[in-house]
């Protein structure tokens, strides 16, 4: 019976590895940065995995049992990743924590913003609100909303067997992008 144990934890464990792997793999897709204007930085890429893993942790906390628990084990492996990614970039210990808390407060205020733009089905509250965290004010976020919004809906049809089996069904960024504007000859 233990040794049951055992394996189920150490299952669910691969399991949630393996979504937070395909959900790092979504944020990183180059049509993010390169059609979509999210900065190719560090704090752009920071927003691109917090909106991929909020977009998976509303759909998780909309499944019945034990959806819960695998959102709870996804967002410690996120902010283990994060803890890790610090101290790789040269952050020390007594700086870690500090470090940690505001990227928690970060986190959890934009899954607020977003959560309240996409339950209101509002693309132009999401486009605000994605403009001033991810966009850092700058530029126009309608083409990434529309993908936002696309995500959404791609994730509500899909339950927990499909998130942790194929992984979540986020679109193709660069379908999204706005048209190019300009003068043509």
């Amino acid at each position: 019976m233990i040794a049951a144990l055992f394996r189920r934890d150490s299952a669910r464990r691969r399991a949630v590895e393996a979504l937070h792997a395909a959900i790092s793999s979504a944020a990183r897709r180059p049509g993010l940065y390169t059609r979509l204007a999210v900065p190719d930085t560090v704090e752009g890429r920071f927003e691109a995995l917090c909106l991929h893993v909020i977009l998976v942790l509303r759909r998780l906390n909309r499944l019945p049992a034990p959806a819960a628990d695998v959102a709870q084990d996804l967002v410690n492996a996120v902010f283990a990743q994060l803890d890790a990614s610090l101290r790789e970039l040269g952050v020390g210990d007594m700086g870690v924590g500090k470090r940690m808390k505001k990227l928690g407060a970060a986190f959890y205020g934009r899954a607020t913003g977003y959560d309240a733009a996409l339950d209101a089905g509002d693309g132009a509250a999401l486009a605000v609100v994605l403009a001033r965290n991810v966009l850092g004010g700058e530029g126009d976020a309608a083409g990434l909303a529309a993908y936002v919004l696309a995500a959404d809906a791609a994730l509500a049809e899909v339950n927990l067997d499909g998130l942790l089996g194929a992984g979540p069904p986020f679109p193709e960024p660069d379908a999204f992008a706005p048209a190019p504007t300009g003068d043509r000859i």
